[in-house]
């Protein structure tokens, strides 16, 4: 008797558990559908009303472009320059959604404040350049261990204050405290360099106001493995295969808003383009979209 009430009292709980899973995982599609839909409805407002392609004028200002490449290819063009950029400036607001309804709380452009050692500042900024600047015929390669444990050796005994704006920040329900520098899949340089900066601070202060922090990526424009990765810039600045603080597509989703989000994120979007493909063809092309 005992043990059929309490595996029935597991069962019932198990059941309680899946059936709040399930919830969210409903309350987190419906939420990157919302996100979606409102960059998505300001893009077709923008080609359709405020910007649209208009055939004279690019007559006009690019003749020769016009005389050998049909309108379509160009007019497919202006969409993709007014698409890309909004969707870019989406990704923050995505991974937000993600963590809100996954793990816990997030938030973006997230200040944090810390006390780092002067020394530990010091071996940051000859790690980046020594990145930036290698020594003739020794091109330094990015290790985040050897580097992270250089820089928290470094002692002087004066502590400076200093803040970092995290792109992303999560807290889950457990607690715990992430930093996510979450850029576009093709980041240059720059931009690279100064989310390293800002992560290797994070982990220099003292007390570490964080569990983690990371140099994330929404997805893998090359492949499906994280190998695939090969866009050159942020190259210089970490091993994108091996250093563990960089995330690539599903390890990003699926760290801030539990296990499957990636897989829930695909499929909200896949389950929107089907309305948006239709009005793109219809309402922007002005043509019938193919019947499969």
């Amino acid at each position: 008797m005992f043990w059929k009430k309490l595996m029935k009292k597991w069962r019932n709980k198990n059941a309680k558990i899946k059936e709040v899973q399930m919830m969210n995982k409903r309350e987190m599609k419906k939420s990157i559908q919302t996100v979606i839909k409102n960059m998505m409805d300001k893009v077709m407002d923008n080609v359709l009303i405020k910007d649209p392609f208009i055939p004279e004028k690019h007559h006009a200002e690019k003749p020769l472009y016009a005389a050998l490449v049909p309108d379509e290819i160009f007019k497919g063009s202006h969409f993709e320059r007014r698409f890309v950029t909004p969707f870019g400036n989406a990704w923050e607001e995505l991974g937000r959604v993600a963590g809100n309804t996954g793990r816990g709380s997030a938030e973006r452009q997230k200040m944090i404040e810390g006390d780092i050692d002067e020394e530990r500042l010091r071996r940051i900024q000859e790690i980046l350049n020594s990145l930036e600047h290698p020594q003739k015929n020794k091109k330094e390669k990015p290790d985040w261990r050897r580097e992270l444990e250089y820089v928290l050796d470094g002692n002087s005994g004066k502590m400076i204050p200093c803040s970092v704006l995290a792109d992303l920040y999560l807290e889950t329900r457990e607690g715990e405290k992430y930093a996510f520098e979450l850029k576009a899949p093709l980041p240059n340089s720059d931009q690279t360099k100064v989310s390293k900066e800002k992560i290797l601070k994070l982990y220099a202060m003292d007390p570490m106001p964080v569990q983690g922090a990371f140099f994330a990526l929404p997805y893998n424009p090359y492949g499906n493995k994280k190998a695939d990765y090969n866009w050159s810039f942020p190259k210089r600045w970490f091993d994108m295969i091996n250093d563990e603080v960089v995330l690539i597509g599903n390890e990003f989703w699926d760290f801030i808003g539990g296990d499957g989000t990636y897989d829930i994120f695909l499929e909200a979007i896949e389950e929107m383009g089907v309305e948006y493909k239709e009005k793109i063809y219809k309402d922007f092309l002005g043509i019938e979209p193919p019947r499969s």
